[in-house]
């Protein structure tokens, strides 16, 4: 393992971006909003990245995309670089179908196993689960087997969080990290002196466990506005817990709604924050409390570049999110060939790029902030 130097997703990705809100970074493209009347999508709805309507969405950008770039071309072809079976998986099939495309993609997260490859049919591609991130040039090898060629008919669609920045099993934990301290930065600015550090992370770790997913959807909005609730003390943290284990509690919107009902046993402040919060999920705001997700973004820059060059790789990975050289490589090689280069997250548009104010003053969106590459090659 070793460090390549600095860059920024920018590099190898350009401004052929879409975070959350499906607003491309690259404004030549249309957005959701122009995109959704015409796949049948309610306005105001926003699917997430798992949905089929979401790879409706994403479909109509690709093409557009290459439209742009190459408009004598169509994509035949897509490959997709992600990091988790489920939800990258769901996606990439998704998108496979929106498109009538045949798909090849390529899962990966490193473990302490010995180097191993799984090929499974997902719809109607396969994926290549690998737990190395350098089987990545396997995979090059993979594509040229199934005749998918590194040529202006393929799209290659690469997942941001966990993959291209922050790989799942190297460097994730950064990541991780950053959303902790955001919202525990979030709550405790909220709260102020009646803040309990111990009481937070214990109602943080604990909800954050799969098992209450059912409950919280494993959305951080609605987690880190009840960690705020639990910690203004209306809710105890075990007298909720058995609430949701014995159905009494079955959903984040019972939960709110039960607030709202309560609301002037809240502190002023909080009763000004529950509201603004309330209404957003009203409205189906999938990320309703703004101010958590802004915290995020400033967290998560923060962990971008922050050491110095010499740094050794191991502090560099414990302490710094970084890009995955493996992904860097891949994605330079096939876009100097004329693929099509396009990069999704799933992370909110909110913390992704920063707000005017922070523009202002020199900041950027994730994927033009530079930080260190590192990878395993070398």
């Amino acid at each position: 393992m070793k460090t390549y130097g600095r860059t920024t997703i920018h590099e190898f990705l350009g401004d052929l971006i879409v975070y959350r809100n499906l607003v491309p970074q690259d404004p030549r493209l249309p957005s959701l909003a122009e995109i959704g009347p015409q796949v049948g999508i309610p306005a105001g709805a926003t699917p997430r990245k798992s949905e089929s309507n979401y790879a409706r969405v994403v479909a109509r950008m690709l093409q557009e995309a290459r439209r742009l770039e190459a408009p004598k071309t169509t994509l035949a072809h897509l490959v997709y670089i992600g990091d988790t079976h489920l939800n990258d998986g769901t996606a990439f099939a998704n998108l496979c179908k929106a498109g009538g495309w045949p798909g090849l993609a390529f899962i990966g997260a490193e473990d302490e196993r010995p180097a191993q490859v799984k090929i499974i049919e997902q719809g109607e591609g396969l994926l290549y689960l690998a737990n190395r991130w350098e089987a990545l040039e396997d995979f090059e090898r993979f594509c040229m087997m199934h005749d998918f060629p590194l040529d202006a008919r393929t799209a290659m669609v690469v997942d941001l969080d966990k993959t291209a920045l922050g790989a799942r099993g190297r460097n994730d934990h950064v990541i991780n990290r950053a959303r902790v301290e955001a919202v525990r930065n979030t709550v405790e600015g909220l709260l102020g002196e009646s803040f309990d550090p111990e009481g937070f992370q214990t109602a943080y770790d604990t909800l954050n466990q799969s098992e209450f997913h059912t409950f919280t959807t494993d959305n951080q909005d609605y987690l880190a506005y009840i960690c705020l609730i639990v910690g203004s003390g209306l809710y105890q943290l075990d007298i909720l817990v058995a609430d949701i284990r014995e159905g009494k509690m079955q959903s984040f919107t019972q939960f709110i709604e039960e607030v709202e009902a309560h609301q002037a046993a809240l502190s002023p402040n909080l009763r000004d924050i529950h509201g603004v919060v309330y209404a957003r999920a009203q409205q189906g705001d999938p990320t309703p409390f703004k101010a958590f997700r802004y915290n995020e973004y400033r967290s998560t820059v923060a962990r971008m570049g922050c050491l110095d060059d010499a740094a050794p790789v191991n502090e560099r990975l414990a302490q710094e999110i970084v890009i995955t050289e493996e992904v860097r490589a891949m994605a330079l090689k096939w876009r100097a060939r004329g693929a099509l280069l396009f990069g999704l997250s799933d992370k909110p548009d909110e913390a992704s790029v920063p707000t005017a104010a922070l523009a202002a003053q020199g900041y950027a969106p994730i994927h033009r902030t530079e930080t260190h590459v590192v990878g395993g090659r070398g």
